[in-house]
């Protein structure tokens, strides 16, 4: 391997969540600035979050419910 071409290596960098989680990893970085985590991620908690950016979930789930009332209406 060539010499001082690597960036430094630290082995105790620090991640801080959005929800207020830190982390110690290994890193290029000496911090890292992170929006969501395995502590807040819905995949590993197990709960739902949704966030509604005007309105769009609420324009989705009408929208869903619109296409099962005419799917219904089909049948018959």
């Amino acid at each position: 391997m060539k010499k001082d071409i690597h960036p430094q290596y630290y082995s105790d960098a620090v991640t801080k969540c959005a929800c207020g989680n830190i982390m110690k990893v290994g890193s290029t970085k000496k911090e890292i600035q992170v929006e969501i985590c395995s502590a807040c991620h819905p995949f590993y908690t197990g709960k739902e979050k949704l966030i509604d950016t005007a309105g769009r979930v609420d324009r989705f789930k009408k929208m869903v419910e619109k296409g099962k009332a005419m799917k219904k209406n089909k049948k018959k």
